[in-house]
């Protein structure tokens, strides 16, 4: 197990469609998009009116999708050594960022935590939506050992979801953004993951979200499945924020 004080979601978007995506999650989130960083300008934060950011977004060259930072306060090889210890691969290493993947193929980081002596805090009172969850998309193969290593490296218990394909690692108080896993139909292959908002109001978050030009996929009992303007599905979800 890994102390993780703080975890980033990450939205990858090809860089021809940046700017537009950026837009797009800048507009819905509610929040500002920070000065772009990076030799290419290639990284931004979702930064709220209120609070600590736990967003990022990244411009890649080809692919694209959604990964993990973990913030850790130990040093990164220690937390690199457990993860591999665990089933994880380790893909990079670099100064501050160690790049891992996942027994299914989920790509994650290891990063430190930088807020030495106090605590990151998120707001979520008030809030009519919050992109708050990551959901790892496993093909049935691999999805009891994706979800057991993710329970253990980071110490927090699953529990089943509304719905038998579903298990989700409780989100400690402090932790940004909460763990989902969806058990595929498909039977073999790698994970990918998706971002949901935790909806109030589906309806009247569903209209924020096509106005700012986003498209319905599909309706659900719990959930609508939505995609971007550049063709990133993510979820809106009926969950308090």
């Amino acid at each position: 197990m890994i102390d993780v004080r703080w975890v980033w979601a990450f939205l990858d978007t090809v860089e021809a469609d940046a700017d537009r995506s950026w837009e797009f999650w800048s507009t819905v989130t509610r929040a500002a998009l920070a000065p772009a960083r990076g030799p290419r300008d290639e990284f931004s934060t979702l930064v709220p009116a209120t609070g600590d950011a736990w967003v990022k977004l990244q411009k890649v060259l080809d692919g694209g999708g959604v990964h993990l930072d973990l913030d850790v306060d130990v040093p990164l090889a220690e937390a690199a050594e457990e993860a591999a210890r665990l089933g994880a691969a380790e893909v990079h290493r670099a100064d501050d960022v160690v790049v891992m993947r996942s027994p299914a193929g989920f790509t994650f980081c290891l990063t430190s935590w930088t807020n030495a002596g106090s605590a990151a805090a998120q707001v979520r009172d008030g809030e009519p939506d919050l992109l708050d969850q990551v959901c790892l998309d496993v093909p049935a193969d691999g999805y009891a050992r994706e979800v057991d290593f993710w329970e253990s490296l980071t110490g927090w218990p699953k529990r089943p979801g509304s719905l038998p394909e579903f298990v989700s690692l409780t989100r400690p108080d402090g932790i940004p953004v909460r763990l989902l896993f969806q058990r595929l139909g498909e039977a073999s292959g790698a994970a990918r993951g998706h971002v949901d908002f935790a909806c109030r109001d589906r309806g009247a978050s569903r209209e924020v979200h096509v106005a700012a030009g986003a498209g319905v996929v599909s309706e659900h009992d719990f959930w609508t499945v939505m995609r971007d303007p550049v063709g990133r599905v993510y979820c809106l979800t009926h969950r308090q924020p």
